[in-house]
């Protein structure tokens, strides 16, 4: 495993070494730079990356929500009732679960700099099945530098540890909304069964006039399974290695068009041997940004992939690549939402696959301390079938509903559900029983301290 988080660490230790730490949920895909250009290029003039290549999720906060420089601690206790906690390849089981995830988050912001950091590991105790009982770790880093005042670099790693795919903080099955090429989860879940995975991100920024800019981003992906007996040899491990290059202007001043290529290394570990598909794809992309609070995105293109298998010759596919997504915040409402249809790794299947994704995130402030929330994901993954292999294509279909009660900036309670339902083929330890419901309540208390600027 040391290979396959050699990214996490390179970033933590060229973050760490580099400034004090700093978090926050998800950084504003389509917001005004925190650092401001000079030298030529006033704040009229500073182009935004624009969504389908920024490799950043969406915000689904409120703008009354959103701060920067603090120090946030806290702790989140969870009472969950779900019935399905053994996983979908034996006779449901019912069960009540109890959770205590201590947060820390970090946020600073300087001149040239943004820097997001945060940390929370859990501890999950089962009332009867109490050989379930766990533990979690949830690492996120995001940093931003203005290398020059056209040119800015970003790095982005993600890293979790769980047995429970619903536990998080946040009681959540995906973690925000991306307009991002080739950015979506598969959400091919196996209830209850340990896996690491961790997602980096570096990329680049270059607005050469003042309506033009280039840049890249590469992302790097890795999915393990420590115990292949808890998915029955069904579930593998898998890996990518996503590369893009994109070139953006902007026609007028709210609307953007930029072509993109995107380069990918999709690979997945069946048994003894390696599925292998690369893709090669040209995008046309469109982004609309009424004001500083909208953005609307839309993308497509070709997609080549290559599939090759030890010993069987190289099958190949041509396919469409395209997408959309849109972003809302105001104070009091908060909405996300994307579509992508493009070849992504399977994420625990045989291999890549052709994959239909949907996702969206709403919040809503219904009165004075109390917030709706929904979100949900739908997935169709027709895995690409490489010859004397099983297809396991399916489909998922996830989504939450929660209400948050604020009682004051420090305490809030939240209690919501969630459903899971998937089918794949040949995958009878999810398909035997698809469903799986759970019911929670949270209760958290945190502080926040104000860091100097």
């Amino acid at each position: 495993m040391s290979t396959r988080h050699s990214f996490l660490a390179a970033v933590l230790i060229g973050v760490l070494s580099t400034a004090v730490a700093g978090w926050s949920q998800a950084a504003p895909a389509a917001e005004v730079p925190a650092v401001p250009l000079t030298g030529g290029v006033n704040s009229e003039d500073r182009m935004l990356t624009p969504p389908p290549v920024s490799g950043a999720d969406y915000p689904v906060v409120f703008t009354s929500e959103e701060h920067s420089n603090f120090l946030r601690g806290g702790i989140t206790f969870d009472f969950a009732h779900s019935d399905n906690v053994l996983g979908a390849g034996v006779t449901p089981v019912s069960d009540n679960s109890y959770s205590i995830w201590p947060t820390l988050a970090l946020d600073e912001t300087t001149g040239r700099t943004k820097l997001e950091f945060s940390y929370a590991p859990g501890f999950t105790f089962y009332q009867q099945t109490t050989g379930r009982d766990e533990t979690d770790q949830n690492l996120a880093v995001d940093y931003e530098y203005r290398l020059s005042p056209h040119v800015t670099m970003r790095l982005r790693d993600t890293f979790q540890k769980s047995s429970d795919a619903f536990n998080s903080p946040g009681e959540g099955l995906f973690n925000g909304v991306s307009g991002s090429l080739g950015a979506t989860s598969n959400l091919v879940i196996a209830p209850i069964a340990d896996r690491l995975s961790n997602t980096g991100n570096a990329g680049m920024s270059y607005q050469f006039s003042a309506n033009a800019m280039v840049g890249f981003n590469a992302t790097f992906g890795n999915l393990h399974y420590p115990d292949p007996g808890q998915v029955q040899g069904e579930l593998f491990d898998s890996s990518s290695q996503v590369v893009s290059a994109f070139h953006a202007l902007r026609i007028a001043r709210r609307h953007y068009l930029g072509v993109a290529y995107q380069y990918q290394r999709l690979l997945a570990y069946p048994g003894a041997g390696t599925t292998e598909t690369q893709t090669n794809a040209g995008i046309l992309f469109y982004t609309w940004l009424p004001t500083s609070r909208v953005s609307v995105s839309a993308f497509a293109g070709p997609q080549f992939a290559a599939t090759t298998q030890p010993a069987l010759p190289e099958s190949h596919l041509l396919a469409p690549d395209a997408g959309g997504s849109l972003s809302w915040q105001t104070e009091r409402t908060a909405l996300a939402a994307s579509y992508i249809h493009s070849i992504i790794g399977g994420g625990g299947l045989i291999g890549a696959s052709r994959a239909g994704a949907a996702t969206a995130w709403a919040r809503q402030r219904v009165a004075k301390g109390w917030t709706a929330e929904i979100n949900g994901a739908y997935v169709n993954n027709d895995v690409i079938v490489v010859a004397g292999l099983p297809d396991t294509s399916g489909h998922s279909i996830a989504a939450s509903a929660a209400l948050t009660r604020e009682f004051n900036p420090r305490f809030r309670v939240q209690g919501g559900y969630t459903r899971l339902h998937q089918i794949y083929a040949n995958i009878s330890e999810i398909s035997q029983y698809p469903d799986t419901n759970r019911e929670w309540v949270t209760v958290s208390y945190q502080f926040t301290k104000a860091l100097g600027r």
